[in-house]
């Protein structure tokens, strides 16, 4: 419309100016040009006035605190925009294992955000480091929490194998810090995401003009100066040990404080482990592939093609992937390696896929989010797909306030003997939601829906039938169940389960990873595998990679309009 405008000031100020040479007015050039540019700002500043609605409400009219218009969000570091879409999820090629565990079902995943790469060493070592600084391990308050996030080097070690130079350097070696880190379980690999989450958003405000440009290097007085993401959203004054008001950026009014807020649209969603189904698309990349509605065919690799080698003519030839080739030979021969490494390789070492990932086939497998069952329920969920959903809420105290963990952090004893820092300092206690919360919902009946549809007659013909009073109900899975107890004294005692009617490794506990890796076959290569290990374990084959939710609109391309709706 305002261009429309323009051209027709544009045609009287021609008219206007062959005419007064016609006639030979004394209006002169100059007094005409000043007019017409007078009457296009009156009309730029008219129409601008017009469509800043921003600050108006369109459902009273009435004036807004703020303007609350979002651009678009903000990609935080490390990750990349994956558009989502519908796509089939499961095996492609046969099932040489006969565990036809993950029969192909169309899913769709909305759009999301997910790391370029594996987590690094380095990467890693910047927060086991701050872990250090922030909690000190030689105060009493903070004993474990450093311990508990460092990764198990000795899964380097084997029985007939000499790699103790890996034991002790591998991870905190600059020779191997763009390398993907590797013996972090799946609990470490979840604190690292919220860790990440925190000091991100951080930045973030800092930048915003929320926090000073101090607070991240305020000095530490023992009392858990820290920021959590959700601490600051739920309860900011008890942020960095409730000493915020001292550490308040430009935005702070007359010495009161100003707070950000999920409404001011700068916050982040956290990082987190992708879920299987999200992981399995993403590794996929057909985006490539696709002719009008339809995927053509199907990928066997992450890649294009049906063979682990580069068929382009500058690198033709090349292994495409990090993994061992055959018995015995896990890199090639000396001179002409077929993939760059014997053990893992550095990040980026290997070309992306098409979404621009790397390392989504081979160097390391990466855990995901789901807890393992054989079986996909597909009837009643093929929308964002995920299994292990543990729906909690804040803890609240007598005061009715969200309480905090103030002096130490909450540890839970993993089967292994292991310590695994629950919730730290400054960070917000959480319990299971209860029946009240659940009153009449039909979404979601109960907290833990890891086990969902297990064992009732829906999804297992004739199990669990004839059960008499009092007796317990059986499980599908059920996995041998060690035990760890603290003895009087304080130390650890570990019971093994000694049962004989245990018939499966499969339970609650057990977490899916995906992709091959250097120690793998190139069967495992295909993204639709996948394998299960115990959520404490850790070994020398396994890494991890954030992803981050997105929120908004599905596209960030510019070209798709609104229905009905043409591009000029």
């Amino acid at each position: 419309m305002l261009f429309i405008i323009l051209i027709i000031l544009y045609n009287v100020y021609s008219v206007l100016y062959l005419y007064s040479q016609f006639i030979n007015m004394k209006i002169t050039f100059r007094y005409l040009n000043i007019v017409i540019t007078s009457f296009c700002l009156l009309i730029l500043t008219a129409c601008s006035k017009s469509n800043s609605s921003g600050n108006v409400s369109r459902g009273t009219g009435w004036k807004l605190d703020k303007d609350n218009s979002f651009k678009d969000q903000e990609t935080a570091p490390g990750l990349v925009f994956i558009e989502g879409g519908t796509f089939t999820k499961g095996k492609v090629q046969d099932d040489v294992m006969r565990d036809w565990n993950n029969t192909p079902t169309q899913q769709n995943v909305m759009s999301f955000y997910m790391d370029e790469t594996e987590v690094t060493n380095k990467m890693y070592l910047e927060y086991i480091k701050y872990l250090k600084k922030v909690y000190p391990p030689e105060k009493p308050e903070f004993t474990g929490i450093y311990e508990s996030a460092l990764p198990d080097t000795l899964v380097w070690r084997g029985r007939l194998s000499y790699n103790e130079d890996l034991v002790v350097n591998y991870f905190r070696h600059p020779a191997y810090g763009e390398f993907p880190v590797v013996g972090v379980n799946w609990f470490q690999a979840n604190s690292y995401a919220k860790w990440r989450t925190d000091r991100v958003n951080e930045l973030i405000l800092e930048r915003e003009g929320f926090l000073s440009n101090e607070a991240r290097e305020a000095p530490l007085d023992g009392e858990a100066n820290v920021f959590s993401t959700e601490t600051y959203l739920r309860r900011p004054e008890l942020t960095y040990g409730g000493q915020i008001d001292s550490l308040q950026g430009k935005n702070k009014k007359d010495s009161i404080s100003v707070f950000a807020s999920v409404s001011d649209g700068i916050i982040l969603p956290g990082y987190r482990l992708p879920t299987e189904t999200e992981w399995e698309y993403a590794a996929q990349a057909q985006s490539g592939d696709r002719e009008y509605n339809n995927y053509k065919g199907r990928k066997k690799y992450p890649w294009d093609g049906e063979y682990t080698r580069d068929k382009d003519k500058r690198g033709v030839g090349d292994q495409l992937a990090n993994f061992k080739n055959s018995k015995g030979d896990y890199g090639g021969i000396a001179g002409w390696s077929d993939d760059g490494g014997a053990i893992t390789v550095q990040t980026k070492f290997h070309p992306p896929n098409s979404f621009g990932l790397y390392g989504m086939g081979g160097n390391v497998a990466e855990w995901v989010a789901d807890v393992y069952r054989p079986i996909i329920e597909d009837s009643l969920s093929d929308f964002n797909y995920f299994r292990g959903n543990v729906f909690t809420k804040p803890l609240r105290g007598p005061d009715g306030k969200i309480t905090i963990a103030t002096d130490e952090a909450e540890f839970q004893i993993l089967p292994n003997g292991k310590k695994f820092a629950k919730t730290l300092p400054g960070e917000i206690k959480k319990t299971a939601i209860d029946k009240d919360d659940t009153y009449l919902r039909t979404n979601f009946t109960q907290s833990d829906n890891r086990s969902y549809r297990d064992g009732d007659l829906a999804s297992s013909r004739q199990f669990g039938q004839n059960i008499a009073e009092g007796e317990e109900q059986k499980k599908m899975y059920n996995a041998p169940e060690n035990a760890v107890k603290i003895n009087d004294q304080g130390g650890l005692v570990k019971e093994y389960d000694t049962s004989d009617y245990r018939s499966t490794l499969i339970s609650d506990e057990v977490r899916v990873y995906k992709g091959g890796s250097w120690k793998d076959r190139a069967y495992w290569l295909d993204p639709a595998q996948r394998r299960f290990l115990p959520q404490y374990l850790a070994t020398d084959f396994i890494g991890f990679r954030c992803a981050m939710s997105r929120v908004g609109s599905n596209t960030k391309s510019q070209n798709k309009t609104p229905k009905n709706k043409r591009t000029k």
